[in-house]
């Protein structure tokens, strides 16, 4: 709630309106009255408007985010705290997040981030901080965050948010058969994938078969780097998909080493920028495999034209050899 302060500067001539966290209301004994109380009238909307916000949800992630603002829209303020292009569980806090943090009726958390503790700790927050568990990544676990989270948003806040659930949750299925339809139009069953740990989930609801995974980077020693690539190779893997916040260098290698197309897929919305919530981003994944699997169908049709050409340059070698040899017997005998 914005609090109003009025502060009486003797020697100001004029009227001052500061609107950020508080709201400074400073005139002089100089200020003409007329002047003062028009500009207050002036002020009035801006101070209603700021009083009416509604209470602040502060999320860790542009997952969470997104949720609360499909499901209360207007009736909060909603702040986010990590980036959408990195893993939440690798963000560097900020002061300026203790000061969120500070200013929040609610706080929202997966349980990945180990910083939003500590800034709750600095920032000597009374707000409940509510952990919303599972995945988000499938259409089924993503209806079971929006039921948590519409749930928390009642209890905390008292927001009824079933009307809006209800919309989202037919948006979310209404989805689903969209990614379905894609699969299926674009082949997507069975065919053999490495895949990040955090899409896995993702790949196996569109129907390919996971012949290999990986964990972040920095769980990637050398040993399982090579079982990772005995095993897409096995796999006669076609893909190597990776998660984008948390980088493409490992999957970008096990690609080359198994002749491979690497993709990377979002996870959180914002990243790219114009998905705004987690069905827009299934659908920009989808949109990204679908043009994936192309270029590695179109790479080994190149591949078997290129094979066949050297069987048959080969071929006509070995046909040239025998003419030779045959032409020398012919001679030999005349």
């Amino acid at each position: 709630m914005e609090r109003i302060l009025l502060l009486l500067a003797r020697r100001t001539p004029v009227l001052l309106i500061f609107i950020r966290s508080n709201i400074y209301i400073v005139w002089g004994p100089r200020t003409p009255m007329r002047l003062a109380l028009l500009l207050l009238m002036l002020a009035i909307p801006v101070l209603m408007a700021s009083a009416d916000g509604g209470p602040k949800v502060v999320c860790s992630t542009t997952v969470l985010g997104s949720i609360v603002r499909d499901l209360a829209g207007d009736s909060v303020e909603v702040e986010v705290i990590a980036s959408p292009s990195i893993c939440p569980g690798h963000y560097d806090a900020r002061p300026s997040d203790a000061y969120a943090i500070a200013e929040a009726d609610l706080i929202l958390y997966h349980g990945i981030e180990p910083w939003v503790e500590e800034l709750r700790t600095a920032s000597g927050s009374r707000a409940p901080a509510v952990r919303i568990t599972g995945g988000w990544n499938t259409p089924d676990s993503l209806k079971s965050m929006y039921i948590n989270v519409s749930r928390t948003l009642d209890k905390y806040l008292g927001l009824n948010t079933s009307a809006k659930l209800d919309r989202c949750l037919r948006a979310i299925d209404e989805t689903a058969e969209d990614l379905r339809r894609i699969a299926e139009l674009k082949g997507f069953s069975g065919k053999p994938v490495v895949s990040m740990m955090f899409q896995a989930d993702f790949l196996k609801f569109l129907g390919f078969r996971i012949v290999a995974t990986f964990p972040p980077p920095e769980k990637v020693s050398a040993k399982l780097f090579d079982s990772i690539v005995r095993n897409a190779s096995e796999g006669k893997a076609v893909l190597v998909v990776d998660n984008l916040q948390s980088g493409t260098e490992i999957g970008s290698r096990i690609a080359s080493q198994v002749n491979a197309v690497e993709v990377a897929l979002s996870n959180f919305p914002g990243s790219p920028p114009e998905l705004g919530n987690m069905t827009q981003v299934m659908r920009w994944n989808a949109e990204r495999l679908a043009e994936a699997l192309s270029h590695a169908e179109l790479r080994a049709s190149v591949g078997e034209s290129r094979s066949q050409a050297q069987i048959y340059e080969a071929l006509a070698a070995i046909l040239a050899v025998i003419a030779i040899v045959e032409a020398i017997l012919i001679l030999r005998r005349r």
